[in-house]
């Protein structure tokens, strides 16, 4: 019996919708991460993109649990001398709560070209509404929201 390898001509993508509201980040990411990758298709091959496309609304509406809303920071350098900066995820979540999902996801990927390719398939929004109605997005469930 030979392995099936799909090829990158094979591959159909769909487009997944999902909800953020009341959902902890890193459970909404690592399951958002696992359909970018492709890994709810019987057809997943990890060194090949057979991922879809997501889009995730209501950002604004994630949950962090615990009190990892006022004790966790997000850091980052500006690239000049002593350019070290800190923000708590308190500010993060509400100036822009896009772009931390979007971390948190980007965490999830491979750090490679292949992760960065995946990366690009993500659609945040803050509010519920979007531009992707041509293309007839489905709902995802999200398990173990609260």
């Amino acid at each position: 019996m030979k392995t099936f390898m799909p090829k990158e001509a094979d591959v159909t993508r769909k487009w997944w919708i999902v909800d953020g509201t009341d959902i902890p980040l890193g459970r909404l990411a690592s399951q958002v991460a696992a359909v970018l990758r492709g890994k709810n298709k019987p057809t997943y091959t990890p060194h090949i993109d057979t991922g879809d496309y997501v889009i995730v609304l209501n950002c604004d509406k994630v949950m962090l649990t615990g009190d990892k809303l006022n004790k966790k920071v997000y850091k980052y350098h500006t690239l000049y001398p002593g350019g070290d900066k800190e923000i708590l995820y308190s500010k993060l979540m509400k100036e822009k709560s896009d772009f931390a999902v979007e971390r948190a996801v980007k965490g999830m990927l491979p750090k490679n070209d292949l992760g960065r390719h995946m990366l690009e398939k993500l659609r945040t929004y803050k509010g519920a509404e979007h531009d992707h109605q041509a293309q007839k997005p489905e709902i995802l469930n999200i398990k173990g929201g609260r």
